[in-house]
């Protein structure tokens, strides 16, 4: 694929834990690839990680994607979701299990605070299962609204739920 000219660097945060966690989120990086206006930059390693909030349900795959983009933030989350969609994913029950998440955690330098969308994620800053793989590929970050590396927002973290590199 042809790298955009003009663009915005976004970092899109991938977890799975129903069917088989590894391949979603895989096919959810070829359809991102694949999206039009969408340049696959980078993608860390994959990572098995526990579940937070209820935590009584499989383990996840987590992974994070660097990408450069010339959507704008509101076009960018619809093909978020409509990609979700399209691979089967129900929204019954907020923080259960799910065949497939995407999530928007940074959208370049941008702070947004709308009723329907908030950049930079707000839970962002407080996932070991986020700040891993994105400490893998971007650790230089500065996230937006705390001016701290993400590298810094790690080594800060109170999260102690197990992340590991799943070693293919």
């Amino acid at each position: 694929m042809t790298e955009p000219l003009n663009g915005t660097i976004a970092y899109i945060g991938i977890g799975s834990n129903l069917g088989e966690p590894i391949q979603n989120c895989r096919k959810a990086i070829e359809s991102l690839s694949r999206s039009k206006g969408i340049a696959l930059i980078t993608v860390s390693s994959f990572y098995r990680t526990e579940p937070v909030g209820i935590e009584d349900q499989a383990l996840f795959v987590n992974a994070v994607v660097e990408i450069k983009t010339e959507l704008s933030v509101h076009r960018l989350m619809q093909t978020l979701m409509a990609i979700e969609n399209e691979m089967g994913r129900i929204r019954d029950v907020k923080g259960g299990s799910r065949i497939i998440d995407l999530d928007l955690l940074f959208y370049g330098q941008q702070v947004i605070s709308e009723t329907d969308l908030i950049v930079p994620h707000p839970e962002a800053h407080r996932r070991r299962f986020v700040l891993e793989p994105l400490c893998e590929i971007a650790s230089y970050f500065i996230h937006p609204s705390f001016g701290v590396s993400i590298r810094g927002l790690k080594d800060r973290l109170c999260d102690q739920k197990v992340v590991e590199k799943i070693r293919e």
